[in-house]
């Protein structure tokens, strides 16, 4: 019988340009890409069959990585495709075939490009790529499923969703023509940050102030319907779906407005449970909390404070909803954010990721080359592992085995 293959864990430092892949848990570096720039904000997308998707921000390309193919005499780099960047979003709908890149801000001041990539992995004359202009901004997406899925961006800024059919983008026009949506709908916040999407119901979810938005599509056109409440103050900046438990996670900020003064932001766990309606907040501690991952039977949470930083490990099956099981704490960054300044404009961040295949969390320390492995089933054991860059502003993770249902989340993280 062949020897199952371990978990993996890839580490992009998307300053340096490279991208190892580990065996968990001893750190052995399996393969590895070098001049590669991962586009941070747009992050990792988990696609079907243990394979993951990332856009290069300075070759302008979406690579489809195989980590798991050496293994069977294939290669890393399963498909490369180009696309627009600065990369702000990327999505894909549940095959894992169709998926589209928004543009954003990059290393600028504001928004300045409106362009839309619209990728086909399985195109009858082999991948394809089609830019159209949409509207300028920060535009999160998703993309439906079924035979003829659309591309919903998020705007905001005015807020209004946009939803563009994928086989009518594929047959645009060379050159970048402008395209006007299939059904639109306004948004009524102008604030919204963090998307999501349900492949069972097909409903698409919208974090803002004033709540998280549903959005169903029938008939040729949206449909709004009510909006879920974040139950108390602060909001939520990003979403993220349990594709297992089928459950929705953010984490809600409170506090002061001033970003100088982040150590007095407030941080609470939300979720919402899709079948059942329920849902609540639990409290993680001040500082800055953004990004989770979700393992088999925890949500994991990276908070950052200068009194010190911990990885918050919820146990989410407990009788009374989820709660804090641990708090581990995680050796400091030298290059941390302080009080006073912005707690993401140069300085070392975290990044974290987890699959809902295992109980493995990894947790980077910025400026350091270091990940912290931690196993939420038992959190006294931990282990560092160490890489060959210094990952400064945190670099970037994800988390992989062999058949990982991590794909039925199909937006990047």
């Amino acid at each position: 019988m062949a020897t199952p293959l371990p978990p993996r864990l890839l580490v992009a430092d998307q300053v340096a340009g490279t991208l190892t892949v580990l065996n968990l848990p001893d750190g052995n570096e399996s393969s590895a890409l070098h001049g590669r720039h991962l586009a941070e904000h747009a992050g990792f997308l988990a696609l079907p069959g243990g394979r993951v998707a990332f856009v290069d921000d300075r070759a302008g390309e979406l690579l489809v990585l195989d980590p798991y193919g050496p293994d069977r005499d294939r290669p890393l780099v399963a498909a490369a495709v180009p696309v627009a960047v600065p990369a702000e979003h990327l999505a894909a709908d549940p095959t894992g075939r169709r998926l589209a890149v928004t543009t954003g801000l990059g290393r600028n001041e504001e928004p300045w490009s409106d362009l839309l990539t619209a990728v086909d992995l399985g195109a009858p004359e082999g991948r394809e790529a089609v830019r159209i202009r949409t509207r300028t901004g920060e535009p999160g997406v998703t993309v439906t499923g079924g035979a003829d899925p659309l591309v919903v961006l998020r705007h905001r800024e005015p807020g209004r969703f946009a939803a563009y059919r994928h086989r009518t983008l594929m047959a645009a026009a060379p050159a970048c023509p402008r395209t006007e949506p299939d059904a639109d709908l306004a948004l009524p916040d102008d604030d919204g940050h963090g998307d999501a999407h349900d492949p069972v119901t097909g409903r698409l979810f919208a974090a803002a102030g004033s709540g998280v938005h549903r959005l169903a599509y029938g008939d040729g056109r949206l449909t709004a319907e009510e909006a879920l409440p974040w139950g108390g103050p602060g909001r939520g900046y990003y979403l993220r779906l349990d594709p297992v438990r089928r459950t929705l996670w953010s984490c809600v900020r409170g506090g002061p407005a001033d970003p100088g003064r982040w150590p007095e932001w407030s941080n609470d766990a939300w979720w919402y449970g899709l079948d059942s309606g329920r849902s609540g907040r639990v409290p993680l501690g001040p500082g800055l909390v953004f990004r989770l991952a979700v393992t088999a039977r925890h949500t994991a949470f990276a908070r950052v404070h200068p009194d010190g930083d911990e990885l918050v490990l919820l146990a989410v099956d407990s009788p009374g909803g989820p709660r804090v099981s641990a708090r581990v704490g995680l050796a400091p960054m030298a290059g941390a954010p302080r009080a006073g300044g912005t707690p993401w404009d140069g300085v070392e961040r975290r990044a974290i990721a987890a699959s809902p295949a295992g109980s493995l969390v990894a947790v980077s320390r910025g400026g350091h080359g270091q990940v912290e492995l931690v196993d939420a089933e038992r959190p006294e054991w931990r282990r560092t592992l160490t890489v060959p860059t210094p990952l400064h502003e945190g670099g970037h993770l994800a988390l992989v085995h062999p058949d990982d249902p991590a794909a039925g989340d199909p937006v990047g993280r």
